[in-house]
């Protein structure tokens, strides 16, 4: 009955918090319920958890008005100890285990760092341990930082080789007009290549969160892209983690449908690591033709590109831009950007980006 085994499960701080910005103990412990009794039933469960916030700002009141920079890691490094402490003892109940995992982007940066920390999780979930997974909200500063946990958890599911990733909000889904307007509709399924949601996406974000709903949508696109099942559900809801994961029940979501054909661990890697692009590759007409095919495994050779824009060493990630300027992917350099000048316009030199590096959006 069940459709999936491995899952990652995000959590909002819309979810976790009051209308006073508190953290919502009762529906953590709902939560925990929910998720104890998928392990119950062999499911395996990553945890991404907002949250630490929320906590540290309800026991913490500064004398002094400070930053927004200073406020979160103040909140954060105190919220995180009784996040975790409160999950640790509801878990306990069942006799479950669970585990902190605090991350940053930058940790994730390079290939080794990736997989050192993909270990990290396996060898818990081995164990029968349940990760909880947050942004370093501490040490984080804002150009390192993940535009919130969605992209995070994203970033998880993909990294986990998890079946689908579910990511709880406080609205039932993705609407096809304003919610609070008659004959308004929750999106119930998004299919690869119908992905933009764009005019029905309102651009304010959470009360408590740092993202939005686009930023929702596009993580979830992506991910589904990569062979993921991404749901977004509202965590509000009673049951809502058991009804989802019950084949037999239709319950209200919205749910972006995989692709049939799921990418390789590298380029999923590659296809979350825009962040750390070090330099940029413009192609020609004819190597756009060539990528946009997408006929047979192209990769990006120096006679293809008639640009290159900063300076990058091998193995860096670049961005990849099309003849008219429009980013189309993102890979692995091959070579420094030294190497590539020389090389440009050449034929029968070795790829910039080798097809196996190379991640093109859809």
């Amino acid at each position: 009955m069940l459709r999936y085994k491995k899952v990652t499960i995000k959590v909002g701080s819309n979810v976790l918090t009051r209308a006073d910005g508190t953290l919502d103990f009762t529906r953590m412990s709902a939560l925990v319920d929910q998720i104890a009794e998928l392990k119950r039933q062999g499911v395996e469960v990553v945890l991404v958890s907002s949250g630490a916030g929320a906590a540290g700002r309800s026991v913490i009141h500064p004398t002094d008005k400070l930053d927004a920079v200073s406020a979160r890691q103040l909140y954060s490094s105190v919220g995180q100890v009784r996040l975790l402490h409160r999950y640790y003892m509801l878990f306990s109940d069942y006799g479950l285990s669970c585990g902190q995992v605090l991350t940053t982007k930058e940790s994730l940066s390079t290939r080794d760092h990736y997989l050192n920390q993909r270990n990290c999780m396996r060898v818990m979930l081995d164990n029968d341990v349940i990760p909880i997974i947050n942004e370093n909200d501490a040490i984080s500063v804002t150009e390192l930082m993940f535009t919130d946990n969605d992209e995070l958890s994203g970033l998880i599911a993909t990294m986990m080789d998890h079946e689908a990733l579910i990511i709880l909000s406080n609205i039932d889904g993705i609407y096809n007009g304003n919610p609070k307007e008659p004959g308004t509709e929750v999106i119930r399924e998004v299919y690869p290549g119908k992905r933009d949601l764009s005019e029905y996406i309102q651009t304010s974000k959470s009360s408590f969160g740092r993202g939005g709903m686009q930023t929702k949508t596009n993580i979830a696109s992506k991910v589904a892209d990569e062979g993921i099942e991404v749901i977004i559900a509202n965590g509000k809801r009673d049951n809502i983690l058991i009804d989802l994961l019950n084949s037999e029940k239709d319950t209200l979501c919205t749910r972006f449908v995989a692709s049939p054909e799921p990418t390789s661990s590298v380029k999923r890697w590659i296809a979350h690591s825009e962040g750390f692009a070090k330099g940029e590759l413009h192609v020609n007409a004819n190597c756009t033709l060539a990528l946009e095919e997408g006929d047979s495994a192209v990769s990006i050779l120096p006679v293809g590109v008639n640009k290159i824009v900063g300076e990058f060493e091998k193995d860096d990630i670049v961005l990849i831009f099309d003849h008219e300027g429009n980013q189309i992917g993102v890979g692995k350099a091959q070579m420094s950007s030294e190497e590539a000048l020389e090389k440009i316009g050449k034929k029968g030199e070795k790829p910039i980006v080798h097809y196996d590096y190379l991640y093109l959006f859809e």
